[in-house]
């Protein structure tokens, strides 16, 4: 008789141990589980804040679990960034960014942390153009005649960008690469500066997203000269891609995606994936980016780690090459 009860037993001890073990596995994503972050390292209202605040409800609907977006902006994003490096790698705060990422691992070689290696990535979330654009008042009408005049008279086009290392400047300062060419950048401490400007005739040309470019192009008051992307872009199907201007590789799509701290299981890291794979392809999340120039993408956390060391690469090479130097 106390064979079989502690036969019993041992079965009821070890259902419960793998019950436990099962439990503890899924612990991160239960409905009793603490909130999730979502740190954007820029500030409200941009792409990138859009994003978070289009997949922050999703997940936690998904995954029963309190999900907050938090603003850390400060230092091109190295403020953020760092929060979520710094933090517990248990896939309760993570990282909500740019390609400007990679792009600070060259700009800021004093950092106290490594913006590639020092995160895993978990998805992409989409792609983003830019759209170089002129003041009415330039009287530049297209690419090719913006590399003639620059050719004419080195340095005497002025652009502008956001800030030193930005997307925006970089794209410009890849143009000018390619086409060996000198225009002159004039920096300024974000984008509504400097679109003021630009409209204004004190800048001459820029790169900006297209959401923020659409609405002066539809009215007259800035010209689209090209798109960053290989192809025409639906909300500007008039405007040639920059490869027409036969440069060579001339392609600076933005890339947005989700990051997580350095050591994040792989299970976290792999129910995460799923779940933005399955967000990403609701008609809403999708609308809401397409109305902000973004095309959703999702990709394996492997594909996603692959694109960030060769971008990484890539703007290390052209911020050498242009000598450009952070703020």
């Amino acid at each position: 008789m106390s064979t079989v009860h502690d036969g019993r037993g041992a079965a009821c001890r070890r259902t419960i141990l793998f019950a436990a073990a099962f439990v503890a596995s899924l612990g991160w994503a239960q409905p009793s589980s603490g909130p999730i972050k979502l740190v954007v390292p820029f500030t409200p209202g941009t792409g990138i804040d859009l994003i978070a605040r289009q997949i922050g409800p999703k997940l936690a609907e998904r995954l029963g679990r309190p999900v907050i977006v938090e603003n850390k902006a400060g230092a091109s994003g190295n403020v953020g960034t760092e929060s979520v490096v710094r933090a517990p790698a248990d896939g309760s705060t993570l990282l909500v960014t740019v390609n400007t990422l990679v792009m600070n691992r060259a700009l800021f070689p004093k950092l106290s942390f490594d913006p590639v290696n020092d995160l895993t990535p978990v998805s992409l979330t989409s792609w983003g153009q830019l759209v170089l654009v002129a003041s009415r008042h330039s009287g530049i009408a297209s690419a090719q005649q913006l590399i003639q005049r620059a050719k004419a008279k080195p340095g005497a086009i002025n652009y502008g960008s956001p800030g030193n290392g930005t997307p925006h400047h970089l794209a410009m300062e890849l143009v000018k690469n390619q086409a060996k060419v000198f225009m002159t950048h004039i920096p300024y401490r974000g984008t509504g500066p400097a679109v003021t400007d630009l409209l204004g005739g004190q800048i001459d040309v820029m790169f900006l997203p297209i959401h923020v470019a659409l609405a002066h192009v539809k009215a007259g008051s800035l010209t689209a000269l090209a798109i960053s992307s290989d192809k025409p872009h639906p909300l500007l199907p008039d405007v040639p891609p920059l490869r027409a201007l036969n440069l060579g590789r001339l392609d600076v799509e933005m890339w947005y995606g989700v990051l997580a701290p350095k050591g994040t299981p792989k299970d976290v890291v792999g129910r995460l994936n799923q779940e933005l794979g399955e967000i990403l392809v609701l008609p809403d999340v999708k609308a809401a980016f397409e109305t902000q120039g973004m095309t959703p993408a999702h990709s394996s956390a492997e594909e996603f780690r692959a694109l960030i060391e060769k971008d990484a690469t890539r703007w290390a090479e052209l911020i050498k090459a242009q000598n450009i130097v952070a703020d």
